[in-house]
């Protein structure tokens, strides 16, 4: 049996329908990714699961128990929102101890606690600064202990760490994941970036207009998306009509087709499909480049390798396609 079940979930407000009839499960210490472009109900979800918004209709069940009922205290569910929440006449320790005063643990139970979270998030040292003296991806780590320290059945993240920049971002996700499967802990993800979700991610939930568009692994959701939605969000696929494909492949096609920016290679003049670079952009280790073969325009990625690699705008290439990873997408 799932550890996280929700059943027919719906939620509106007035005539605008926010989300409708969501379906999915977790099991217990698994990391599911709610992914989607923003207000497409996510956020709204998580705090439906929390206690902190009432829903329409449906359950939510953690270990068979439907906690709809329970109010947010009686949860036992730990959330992190994209503010830190901190309370800034607190220090580190005392925000992170907050809940377990509230709850009445015993002072021993919560120095020891308390010091055993600080100690996991790497903020020991910190434990006596206030707010105003961290950083961003030092407030976010106490927002996380905070929640943590509570020995939450399930953690929640609201797009924890969209407001920091790019390298702590990046570190931050990887304490996320190191804590998470050191506890074990079953956890609901939200988030709009999708380099963040397939990092992070057991699973991914693909979420747009209030519906669940695909459910399934990382690696799935990138080699097979399930729709032209998906194509067009997960991975920058090239989308094709029927007519541009058969121009392309020679071979027939019903319907749109998707073929990814890394299944096309760039060859020398004469060893392929004639092309022409029309620009390129740098994406760090890999360069994006915009081709036009056949009247079809495509992007192209290739590793970026060196300097004396890179093409030139206009210069003449030919291209090869893989279709073997081809996915018709409507």
């Amino acid at each position: 049996m799932s550890y996280l079940k929700i059943s027919q979930l719906n939620k509106h407000y007035g005539p605008t329908r926010v989300f409708e009839n969501i379906d999915f499960s977790a099991d217990e210490g698994e990391f599911v990714t709610l992914l989607g472009p923003s207000g497409c109900g996510k956020s709204t979800l998580l705090r439906c699961i929390a206690g902190l918004t009432d829903p329409d209709s449906g359950s939510v069940e953690i270990a068979g128990q439907n906690i709809v009922p329970l109010p947010p205290q009686k949860r036992a569910i730990g959330m992190v929102f994209q503010s830190y929440a901190l309370f800034p006449n607190m220090t580190v320790k005392k925000n992170v101890a907050f809940g377990l005063r509230m709850q009445k643990i015993p002072a021993s139970e919560i120095e020891q606690r308390t010091n055993e979270v600080l100690e996991l998030v790497e903020l020991s040292a910190y434990s006596h600064r206030f707010p105003h003296q961290l950083s961003g991806g030092q407030c976010q780590r106490v927002a996380l202990a905070r929640s943590l320290v509570t020995r939450p059945r399930l953690l929640l993240l609201d797009e924890p760490l969209s407001a920091l920049d790019a390298r702590i971002r990046r570190h931050l996700r990887e304490q996320i994941r190191r804590i998470q499967q050191e506890l074990r802990l079953t956890t609901l993800f939200v988030t709009h970036d999708q380099e963040e979700a397939l990092t992070l991610s057991d699973r991914i939930i693909l979420m747009n207009q209030g519906n669940i568009i695909q459910n399934g692994s990382a690696e799935t959701l990138y080699t097979e998306p399930a729709d032209l939605f998906a194509a067009n969000f997960i991975g920058n696929y090239n989308v094709l009509s029927a007519q541009d494909m058969a121009r392309l492949s020679g071979i027939e096609h019903h319907g749109q087709c998707a073929l990814r920016p890394e299944s096309i290679t760039i060859c020398a003049p004469g060893q392929g499909i004639p092309a022409t670079i029309l620009d390129r952009s740098l994406l760090g280790n890999v360069v994006r480049y915009r081709v036009v073969a056949q009247g079809v325009e495509l992007r192209v990625d290739v590793l970026n390798r060196s300097v004396a690699d890179l093409l030139s705008d206009g210069q003449q290439v030919a291209i090869t396609l893989d279709l073997s990873t081809l996915r018709d997408v409507a």
